[in-house]
């Protein structure tokens, strides 16, 4: 019986060498701009639920990690996902200096998304920090 191992470089190194073909940065940007930088009902760490939250424009985007698996239905795969997350950060040098502390990195949260095997946004997830300067939360809309 061989056994198969999951350290084979080579394994990793065509997982790679796929993920890094596709525009990752243009799906985020692609999906920032669809949702038009904005998230309508957001539960915050705290349990606090806010109706919308705008996210600072324009914004840089920072892949963190990236992962691919596949769905099971009694052992049955079902379907083949590609998960990314980014590290969302407000875009400080569009900004005048004057109006930043020296403390202020502009870091907004994160998102992930979920991609099926088209690419097509399938979920995804955010967390953000609701008290950035550069994101603003609403709890009620009037």
């Amino acid at each position: 019986m061989n056994t198969v191992t999951l350290n084979d470089r080579k394994i990793w190194e065509d997982i790679d060498n796929i993920l890094v073909s596709i525009e990752l940065n243009h799906i985020v940007s692609r999906h920032l701009e669809s949702c038009n930088y904005k998230i309508h009902g957001y539960w915050d760490s705290k349990n606090n639920f806010y109706e919308e939250i705008a996210i600072s424009n324009p914004i840089c985007t920072e892949l963190t990690s990236r992962s691919i698996g596949t769905t099971l239905i009694d052992n049955y795969p079902t379907s083949h996902w590609i998960q990314l997350k980014f590290l969302l950060k407000a875009d400080l040098s569009a900004l005048e200096n004057d109006l930043l502390t020296d403390e202020e990195d502009g870091e907004i949260g994160e998102l992930t998304l979920i991609l099926d095997t088209n690419l097509k946004v399938v979920d995804e997830n955010w967390l953000l920090d609701v008290e950035s300067p550069f994101v603003v939360a609403r709890s009620h809309i009037k």
